[in-house]
């Protein structure tokens, strides 16, 4: 059985950062699913103290935050540095890990990815008024991700960084939606950038069809 256990939802950005991570790392890792709205169940409390996914299960290590769970993995995992050594490329992998909680999961996930790519495969309505208002604001989001990453082919440097793992989920939803498609449209770099990304193995390793078949193995089999 693998030593390290993701709670949550298969699909969510959140844990899909994770197990990139893992991937990255080339560590063994399997997926403890919660149904979608799971989280919110009384009981998930054991789990996470905030109703929020991911948690990660390293032994007898419990760990819930995203980012301190890709910083913990960069400790203990051997591997590629995914932190650069420079400190200003590792002040902008930080900035850009921020940006991606702060503003790109409400404003551009939340908002406008979650409507258009996760609500219809669960039967949820999309409130489209809803989604044209946000619009202004995550094309801010996305202009200034673009401004970040300029000529780099990683958004920290020219080496992946947790930047990188942190943001993709998001904005792979993203792409797939006729509005994130305009967007991208007006920044070739970070089409190159997602296009790059996409073309990883830890990428192609993480789908949602593939982490939700990994979820319905046993647990000794995953």
């Amino acid at each position: 059985m693998s030593s390290f256990v993701v709670h949550g939802i298969p699909g969510s950005p959140y844990v899909r950062k994770v197990l990139l991570m893992l991937e990255e790392k080339g560590a063994a890792w399997r997926i403890a699913a919660v149904p979608m709205g799971g989280h919110r169940e009384p009981g998930y409390r054991a789990v996470h103290p905030f109703h929020r996914i991911p948690t990660l299960d390293h032994g007898d290590f419990r760990l819930y935050e995203a980012q301190a769970i890709l910083r913990y993995l960069e400790r203990v995992l051997p591997g590629p540095a995914l932190v650069p050594a420079d400190a200003r490329d590792e002040a902008r992998m930080n900035q850009v890990m921020g940006i991606t909680d702060s503003y790109v999961r409400p404003m551009v996930s939340g908002a406008i990815a979650f409507a258009r790519v996760v609500a219809p495969r669960f039967g949820f309505p999309v409130d489209e008024a809803a989604v044209q208002a946000a619009l202004p604001d995550a094309a801010n989001c996305i202009d200034e991700l673009a401004n970040l990453l300029g000529d780099q082919s990683f958004m920290a440097g020219d080496d992946l960084s947790l930047a990188d793992l942190m943001l993709v989920p998001h904005l792979d939803f993203f792409a797939e939606c006729a509005e994130g498609q305009a967007m991208f449209a007006r920044h070739p770099n970070l089409t190159i950038w997602l296009a790059r990304m996409r073309a990883r193995p830890s990428m192609a390793a993480t789908s949602w069809d593939k982490v939700n078949a990994a979820a319905t193995q046993p647990a000794e089999a995953a």
